[in-house]
């Protein structure tokens, strides 16, 4: 498979807990299992055949490290969806985004999550239930989202797969303001998908086609057989169960 790759690598500013307790500058520079993390990354994308690949920095330091791995860099922007947005028009479609915080990532959870991405679908997000996680990984704590076919955990990856996918960035941007406030995502639905959701009759996959159709695009999922594909390094605690398992 060919495809492009986007590596957020940015920060929101200020000083990174998690970098701060691992002794670094910035996230992605932490050291796990002899490799930093945005090594470890790339080295899963390309193992995966990513034919481009792009980092969104917003330091020196990952940028002189980014560029070491051979890859190219672009500016942050204020959040996410914004740096996303910038890579999205540099490279068009399809692309892969992820985060270089996504220390476990492997090039099978990739191909297989593009792979299974449905015919026609503009933009799809892997993501794993909470009993795959916890399977996985037990001590892990997640953000869920909970509907009627289970609570679910984002992944850290999607496939922005047709130009129509730009639309997908523009909600991206809307929902990022509330990804720690999932009643404020769920709201968004309406007010007769958000009773179905109240009474826990609500699909996930039924909540993202609607949420597509709000910005005229096909939207969809993918759940990930992977319950560590939802363990990304967020916190300490993340980075310490993240360097025990490899």
């Amino acid at each position: 498979m060919s495809f492009n790759a986007l590596v957020l690598a940015g920060s929101r500013g200020g000083r990174d807990p998690v970098a701060d307790y691992a002794g670094v500058t910035d996230k992605a520079l932490i050291v796990v299992g002899g490799r930093t993390m945005l090594a470890r990354v790339t080295d899963a994308l390309r193992g995966a055949g990513a034919e481009r690949i792009v980092v969104v920095v917003s330091s020196t330091a990952v940028r002189d490290h980014a560029r070491a791995l051979g890859l190219e860099t672009i500016d942050g922007a204020a959040g996410p969806s914004e740096s996303a947005g910038r890579g999205f028009a540099l490279l068009g479609a399809p692309l892969l985004v992820t985060t270089a915080d996504h220390a476990l990532l492997e090039p099978d959870w990739i191909m297989q999550f593009i792979a299974n991405v449905p015919p026609g679908a503009d933009v799809a997000a892997l993501l794993a239930r909470r009993d795959t996680v916890e399977r996985a990984m037990p001590e892990t704590k997640r953000t869920y989202l909970r509907f009627s076919d289970g609570a679910w955990s984002g992944c850290n990856l999607f496939y922005l797969a047709t130009p129509q996918a730009a639309a997908a960035v523009k909600l991206w941007q809307r929902v990022e303001r509330d990804r720690k406030r999932p009643w404020r995502i769920v709201r968004r639905l309406g007010p007769g998908l958000l009773l179905r959701y109240v009474i826990g009759r609500l699909p996930l996959s039924t909540a993202l086609s609607h949420l597509g159709k709000t910005a005229g695009i096909s939207a969809s999922m993918v759940a990930s057989p992977y319950g560590l594909a939802a363990v990304d390094v967020d916190k300490p605690s993340d980075l310490d169960l993240v360097r025990g398992l490899i």
